[in-house]
């Protein structure tokens, strides 16, 4: 996929597709509207059925609505998926901070700790500057997982695009998201 991260789960899977297939559209009429506009410039001749023709007008105001359509079922119909949550196996509690994350797996006793991001100066070789942590999560996969998030001091994002997950946590309120990983790995996010 161009410019796009590897999908890990399959809502990231979906989200590339919908990427591609609006992609295809607006290329398609990007060339369409390119080749009338250079037609229109390169062309001296004048049709007088074209000046006044009820029929074309018809058809360019109707035309634009199905293209709409076509771009519409698509997101809506990804925007439920999104939203939806299955029956989670493992629940993952994430409380954003002013600089690092604080986590808590709920299904377990007295399982909390936090994450720091490492300094430049202490990173091993190996190590990506701005995205590794001193304690990283460890999730399953092939596992439905539901990510509670909130925040103690400002709004932050809980975020990691191979995943597709992008969610908000706010003071005082509580939002959840699902994923599901379909192969381990080490995958990254940042507070966007």
């Amino acid at each position: 996929h161009i410019l796009l991260i590897d999908s890990n789960s399959p809502l990231m899977e979906q989200l590339n597709f919908f990427h591609d297939h609006t992609l295809l559209i607006i290329t398609l009429i990007t060339i369409l509207v390119g080749y009338n506009m250079l037609s229109l410039l390169t062309n001296s001749f004048i049709n007088r059925f074209l000046l006044h023709g009820q029929l074309i007008e018809i058809i360019w105001t109707i035309l634009p609505a199905i293209i709409l359509l076509f771009i519409a079922f698509p997101s809506l119909r990804l925007l439920y998926l999104l939203d939806e949550t299955n029956k989670p196996s493992l629940t993952l509690k994430s409380i954003g901070h002013q600089w690092y994350w604080s986590y808590e797996y709920s299904d377990f006793k007295n399982i909390e700790f936090d994450s720091y991001m490492v300094p430049s100066a202490e990173l091993n070789e190996g190590d990506f500057r701005l995205l590794d942590v001193d304690n990283r999560i460890v999730l399953p996969n092939h596992t439905q997982i539901r990510l509670i998030a909130t925040a103690t001091d400002v709004i932050h994002s809980w975020t990691v695009p191979s995943l597709g997950v992008k969610i908000d946590a706010t003071p005082g309120r509580l939002n959840q998201t699902n994923f599901y990983m379909n192969r381990s790995g080490l995958f990254f996010g940042q507070c966007s």
